[in-house]
């Protein structure tokens, strides 16, 4: 199994959102929070991406 890692650049570019929108969102559960790993912060992109996924179905039933 493989998990893809993101960083805030690539979260935000995805998302189509500013940097500062990404850790905006992160802070407020918007999005979910990035993992620590050594002296890095990632987010998983699955998670991103199923989050982009819901906002695009809400589209639909609007």
């Amino acid at each position: 199994m493989s998990i893809e890692l993101l960083r805030d650049r690539e979260v935000a570019q995805i998302l189509s959102i500013a940097v500062s929108t990404v850790w905006e969102y992160a802070s407020s559960g918007t999005i979910p929070k990035p993992m620590k790993i050594g002296g890095s912060t990632r987010w998983v992109r699955s998670e991103i991406e199923a989050v982009l996924a819901e906002r695009m179905s809400y589209r639909g039933s609007v």
